[in-house]
């Protein structure tokens, strides 16, 4: 998928149309080409091919687990285009496909939150890139995030997390406790 900026920059003038406001003031005159500016970059996680930010690195490194955690993501409601942001923990302990550096895990993350997305569809594509390119001998997934779709709408309510996770492999039956919470999830 790939943002066409003209479009995009006309759709948002007729939004602005429909609010009421005059898209040809000072004010708001470049607004359409910044927002879709905006959404270019907002939607970069299309066009990145995951296996290739899991390729393995050279050599034979101990198999020992690999947890990053707290890292940061903001990403894109896709039934109201509101943000939602938080935290994943990536984690997964090396198999026959190799370790992959530590930047590389993050980048999966913010590839999978660079989409419009739902919290559990982003979970799951996560979980499902380590196992595929990683093929680990265990692996987990845990995001933490607040959506405005919640906090600024409807209900109203700031301030309530939510929690989706994963764990396959051999951390289905017992899982560090970063992802003690997580769901156990046999995977194929």
């Amino acid at each position: 998928m790939s943002v066409d900026p003209q479009r995009a920059a006309e759709a948002v003038r007729n939004l602005l149309v429909s609010f009421g406001v005059d898209p040809e003031s000072p004010e708001l005159k470049a607004t359409p080409r910044r927002v879709a500016d905006f959404w270019a970059e907002r939607l970069e996680g299309y066009g990145v091919d995951v296996a290739a930010e899991l390729t393995p690195l050279p050599g034979d490194l101990a198999p020992c687990p690999v947890i990053l955690e707290r890292i940061p993501f903001v990403s894109t409601c896709e039934h109201h285009l509101a943000p939602f942001s938080g935290h994943a923990t990536v984690g997964y302990l090396p198999g026959p496909g190799g370790t992959v550096g530590l930047s590389k895990l993050v980048r999966v993350v913010q590839i999978y939150a660079h989409r419009l997305q739902v919290q559990e569809r982003m979970t799951q594509q996560i979980y499902d890139a380590l196992a595929l390119h990683l093929r680990p001998q265990a692996w987990a997934v845990l995001l933490t995030a607040e959506h405005t779709c919640m906090s600024h709408r409807g209900v109203k309510t700031p301030g309530v997390p939510v929690a989706t996770g994963l764990r396959g492999g051999l951390w289905a039956r017992e899982a560090p406790p970063a992802f003690q919470s997580c769901h156990p999830l046999e995977h194929p």
